[in-house]
């Protein structure tokens, strides 16, 4: 009897943990073992494994050949494990040694052929955070595996070819053909996304929308707009990520890793360089929003949205669950799903824009005639933004029709470009302010810090104070003031907020009438 080993990374959500895969064979009845918690798609390996190594020339032995996965303890799924199982298999028979310290990540076509699968970045990851930067991959993955810093990638098409590098004699690798060519991107390019097309000049009028935009992207907060159909707030909302900074690199390695893992088979050749957008219909479930589904969750709309922007239309029209759920991550910065079959961590640290519509008929614009709702319908419609949820969104906006004189104007004041440089600058402020915290952004300062580190003079603050006392503000919303606060004083080139700038704080948190008759 011998033993072989080999090494696969299993994720759970964008953890990766580095698995051991045991192969035995012994005696007995000939049969294939797989043990250490497999779901269904591992499960069918057994079979996929042996046609793959025949038809490379080095069939499995034919005695009895147990697969342990270890820590047995961990849930393992998806066919990543391909590759590693059939290496250790043919390492406990003696046709190839014992293969030190790689780690492999490839699904088996039944020819032989190594097929892409999902999540190589974050498993990339994971194994050069393991201390194990040797990793095997289809060529079809490899452009996606090279974005890791400090992997050593080695990529194949075929199973010959990787048992052939491992010492085996006999292997078959049948020809290569043009249309199997993969050209694989440079190991650290950082390609630049496609320019935005849709400009901040496009906007006609809405002068206090378009600073409440700034401000938002300035400081990172959450904004709520609210207004008629037809008033422009869809097209606020889209605009907001051209004013946004470029991801650093840390940035955009975790947001990468998300879109890797929810991509699938389709790789990505590139870090993702500037901010997503994520604009999920108002019908979809919460699943699909904050993420979830059959055995270990799966990343939503939410996480998606890391370091971008999630822009929910319409939303009143969504469910009331999938809204509350976003609650913890924009208190928290990540999503937690707990599962029967596991429980998963993901990113979600997003700016989150609302558009709704005043009332049902999205006609109450302060005159009688315009709007055919109750008053009842028009608060039963709003009231579906639970005032915990509203109390984390920082803005909120009303924003009118536009009239006939800005009509003619044809186009709006100031481009994207010229207000994205006033946003670059006041962020660079903040995180020349807020280094030595280890903060980067407003909207991330806790209330410790504001009270504290941050404390303003009570005369700055003295009309907060008072909504405080009237019990027209919550805690939480006083500092979402405070942060307000420190973003338009930073816009305005001042060093610290004056009591002006908090006063225009509370004006653009309750701005917005909510639908209230």
């Amino acid at each position: 009897m011998s033993l072989g080993r080999a090494s696969g990374v299993s994720l759970v959500g964008l953890n990766g943990h580095i698995i051991d895969v045991e192969a035995d064979i012994g005696g007995g009845l000939p049969g294939f073992i797989l043990l250490g918690l497999p779901d269904a798609s591992l499960i069918e390996a057994r079979d996929r494994i042996r046609s793959a190594a025949r038809n490379s020339g080095v069939p499995l032995c034919p005695r009895r050949i147990t697969v342990n996965l270890v820590p047995a303890s961990l849930p393992k799924r998806g066919s990543s494990f391909d590759l590693a199982i059939v290496v250790a298999a043919l390492a406990a028979a003696g046709e190839i040694e014992n293969p030190p310290e790689v780690v492999h990540l490839a699904e088996l076509g039944l020819d032989g052929t190594l097929r892409p699968v999902a999540g190589v970045l974050p498993a990339v990851m994971a194994a050069v955070r393991a201390g194990r930067p040797r990793v095997v991959v289809a060529e079809a993955n490899a452009a996606e595996a090279r974005l890791v810093p400090g992997a050593r990638i080695s990529a194949y098409r075929h199973l010959g070819e990787v048992l052939s590098d491992y010492g085996c004699l006999d292997t078959v690798v049948p020809p290569r053909n043009e249309a199997q060519v993969v050209t694989p991107a440079a190991a650290t390019d950082y390609v630049s996304e496609p320019a935005q097309r849709a400009d901040l000049s496009d906007v006609i009028g809405q002068p206090l929308a378009r600073f409440a935009l700034e401000v938002a992207a300035a400081g990172g907060h959450h904004l709520l707009l609210v207004g008629p159909p037809g008033a422009g707030k869809t097209m606020l909302a889209e605009r907001l990520p051209g004013l946004l900074p470029d991801l650093d690199p840390v940035e955009g390695m975790e947001a990468t890793a998300i879109h890797s893992l929810h991509r699938g088979t389709a790789g990505l050749d590139h870090l993702l360089r500037r901010p997503p957008f994520e604009s999920p219909h108002h019908t979809a479930s919460q699943v699909a929003l904050i993420g979830g589904g059959v055995g270990l969750p799966r990343p939503g709309a939410a996480s998606r949205a890391h370091r971008g922007v999630l822009f929910l239309d319409e939303a009143p029209e969504f469910s009331a669950k999938s809204l509350d759920g976003l609650r913890q991550p924009l208190e928290s910065g990540y999503i937690t799903l707990h599962r029967a079959a596991g429980m998963a961590t993901y990113p979600a640290r997003f700016q989150l824009v609302l558009a709704a519509n005043p009332c049902p008929c999205g006609q109450n614009t302060g005159k009688a005639l315009d709007c055919r709702c109750t008053p009842t319908q028009r608060r039963r419609y709003f009231d579906r933004l639970s005032g915990p949820l509203l109390d984390r969104i920082d803005l909120q906006i009303e924003v009118p029709r536009v009239n006939t004189v800005q009509l003619g104007t044809g186009r709006g004041e100031e481009t994207s470009a010229v207000v994205a440089g006033r946003v670059s600058a006041a962020r660079q402020v903040q995180r020349s302010r807020l280094r030595a915290l280890g903060f980067r952004r407003n909207a991330d300062l806790p209330g410790t810090v504001l009270r504290h580190e941050l404390a303003l003079p009570r005369h700055v603050t003295a009309t907060a104070d008072r909504q405080v006392e009237r019990g027209l503000l919550t805690a939480r919303g006083y500092h979402r003031v405070l942060r307000l606060g420190w973003t338009i004083s930073d816009l305005g080139g001042q060093e610290c907020p004056r009591q002006g700038d908090i006063e225009v704080a509370l004006q653009l948190r309750h701005h917005a009438r909510g639908g209230r008759p």
